[in-house]
């Protein structure tokens, strides 16, 4: 797990391990960003991520001991003939505290978590539409890689 107080882009921000106290504030905020709030799906996300294992990471920025932020990601193996790599599912900040390098410090403190367990690339999927997204995440090294997600209707 990322170790408290991981060093900080500012000298007010930090990340932490999430912790059950902090589900009220990942709901909250993501229902802010989403317009829809999914209770049941961030506690079944914190049971899967949030335990302390070396392969799977939930994890909270904090500015001055508020959160302003969360990331969620762990090392997948094998799928589609990947080498181990770890995959970010969520990044969220909240909208007052973005363009302070909280996003860059949670992906930072993720990809060390990756590291520190023996993967060294780093994936995420992010929809065609969500420019501001896609921009951050090439921001911090991320280029197309070497797989095509295809979908059908059903």
């Amino acid at each position: 797990m990322p170790p408290r107080n991981a060093a900080a882009a500012e000298a007010t921000l930090s990340t932490r391990p999430a912790e059950p106290s902090d589900l009220p504030v990942v709901i909250a905020l993501d229902a802010e960003i989403t317009g829809l709030a999914k209770e049941q799906y961030w506690k079944e996300q914190y049971e899967w991520y949030g335990r302390k294992r070396l392969d799977r990471f939930f994890i909270i920025a904090e500015s001055d001991g508020t959160p302003v932020g969360f990331i969620v990601g762990e090392i997948r193996a094998w799928e589609f003939g990947s080498s181990p790599s770890g995959w970010i599912f969520a990044v969220n900040v909240k909208p007052d505290a973005r363009l302070q390098g909280v996003a860059s410090l949670l992906v930072d403190t993720i990809c060390a978590c990756f590291r520190l367990a023996g993967v060294s690339t780093v994936r995420t999927m992010v929809r065609k539409d969500q420019t501001l997204l896609t921009s951050f995440f090439r921001s911090q090294g991320m280029r197309a890689g070497p797989f095509i997600e295809l979908e059908k209707s059903l």
